[in-house]
């Protein structure tokens, strides 16, 4: 059903129908005494929510209907109840320190255009950036000065006085690195997390780990946070030849348990054990005969 200026029916009962919003309401009704019992006040909400479910739909077949290639359809009225919000209306934001500011000292803010009229080259050109109103690269005529020296050409000059600014400002930038390195701080123009800090500092030292001497650590060098070996989870999909991994592990687990409760003599442990234990004694045997 969509929307449309058809005008409302009346209902036939003392309920008002709003189709626009699909509801009926009974202004007029009020309960004629006080329920003796919640099954008796539940069926009475019943019955009077049956009787304006009836009022919304002999209101709905009262519109005249169109047709339509999916079949017949009718336009709704529009509502005529306003619904409530669901949240409450948004709150303004309290100013900040520079509007503050600038409400007490009377400044207004102005736009700024993104095109300016070029009097030298006659047309609308951008007012910042590449090919901006007056760029260095249009002027076509500069005016002599009392104080220009003969023979220096002022476009040349010009170039050279950008070419300095531009090499100040660089200049400028390493050195406010280089005080920024002094003080412990990271430059501008490196941006980490605040938790990015500490992972950097704990895998700075991982690389010597693979390899197969054992490197001391350098002077002023922190041990690692996390030391130990990390847990080795199964894979989510087992591949093809794998087997079923998780039913072994399970298996381990179960029969270790078993085994540290039970009373039978594993043979074979047992005959493992006295060997070793046999080799262990003829080894120091042989030692000490050597001496």
């Amino acid at each position: 059903m969509a929307e449309g200026d058809a005008a409302m029916p009346a209902a036939a009962s003392s309920c008002e129908v709003d189709l626009g919003n699909l509801m009926a309401y009974d202004p007029s009704h009020h309960l004629a005494a006080a329920a003796t019992s919640r099954e008796e006040l539940r069926q009475e909400c019943l019955d009077k929510g049956a009787e304006l479910a009836q009022a919304v739909a002999n209101a709905l077949f009262a519109l005249p209907p169109s047709e339509d290639r999916d079949g017949p359809i009718v336009h709704l009225p529009p509502p005529t109840i306003r619904l409530p919000r669901e949240k409450h209306l948004p709150k303004p934001k309290p100013p900040t320190k520079w509007e503050l500011f600038a409400k007490a000292k009377g400044i207004t803010k102005h736009k700024k255009n993104k095109r300016e009229w070029d009097e030298q080259t006659q047309s609308w050109k951008r007012t910042y950036g590449y090919d901006r109103v007056n760029d260095d690269k249009d002027i076509p005529i500069i005016d002599a000065k009392a104080t220009d020296e003969p023979g220096v050409d002022p476009f040349a000059l010009r170039r050279q006085e950008k070419k300095k600014r531009v090499e100040k400002q660089e200049k400028n930038r390493l050195e406010n690195l280089k005080k920024a390195a002094k003080l412990g701080a990271l430059p501008s123009h490196i941006q980490l997390a605040a938790k990015a800090l500490p992972v950097t500092g704990t895998k700075a030292d991982l690389p010597k780990k693979s390899r197969k001497e054992d490197l001391e650590n350098l002077p002023g060098e922190k041990p690692p946070k996390h030391p130990g070996k990390h847990r080795k989870f199964l894979p989510v999909a087992e591949g093809k030849g794998m087997g079923n991994l998780e039913k072994q592990q399970n298996d381990k687990i179960l029969n270790s348990l078993l085994a540290r409760n039970s009373e039978q003599l594993d043979v074979s442990k047992a005959i493992t054990m006295y060997k070793v234990k046999k080799e262990k004694q003829r080894r120091k045997d042989k030692v000490m005969s050597s001496k």
